[in-house]
């Protein structure tokens, strides 16, 4: 009889467990687009500011890979140029100006 008893208050606390699991609710989750957009540039069509910088005492010793024009949601401007050196790789921001981007 006490084995009954606690068989059915096991089911009866198992059941009431499944019933408050089956009311929890999904987060809602938001997810923002990136608007950004980013498009391939040949080197050599890189502006002249921006082959200087990449001349510069600081980098010229990394060996420019890829470059890409990168236009954010706000309409700002910069390339975005991969770097490698010596089996590391990196990549750098750098404006239209010549300027780079941190």
């Amino acid at each position: 009889m006490k084995k009954m008893i606690l068989s059915a208050a096991f089911l009866a606390f198992a059941g009431l467990t499944t019933v408050k699991a089956s009311d929890v609710k999904a987060p809602m989750i938001a997810i923002q687009q990136d608007s950004t957009t980013k498009v391939p540039v040949k080197l050599e069509e890189l502006p002249d500011a921006v082959k200087t910088t990449l001349q510069s005492d600081k980098y010229k010793e990394f060996t420019p890979s890829a470059a890409y024009l990168v236009t954010a949601a706000n309409k700002s401007e910069w390339y975005l140029v991969e770097l490698a050196k010596e089996g590391q790789t990196a990549s750098l921001k750098i404006g239209k100006d010549g300027v780079v981007v941190e």
